[in-house]
């Protein structure tokens, strides 16, 4: 397994864009007025489902490779 495999990228990205969204959320919450707040959630939840698209296809090409392998 490499340092950086997609499967670790995907967790990345998934991990920081739902703590992204939950500070936008609480700053919201707490009444302020945060600039191009629907956008930034927008944003957030776009790379959330794609960062779980990628660990489901990266997870999805080692289980081929191990059951390709004699």
């Amino acid at each position: 397994m490499n340092d950086w495999d997609l499967v670790s990228i995907g967790k990345v990205l998934a991990g920081c864009s739902i703590c992204t969204a939950g500070i936008i959320m609480a700053a919201i919450l707490l009444g302020l007025k945060v600039p191009n707040g629907p956008f930034l959630m927008f944003t957030a939840i776009v790379l959330t489902v794609i960062s779980a698209g990628v660990i489901i296809i990266a997870q999805h090409q080692e289980e081929r490779k191990v059951v390709s392998k004699p």
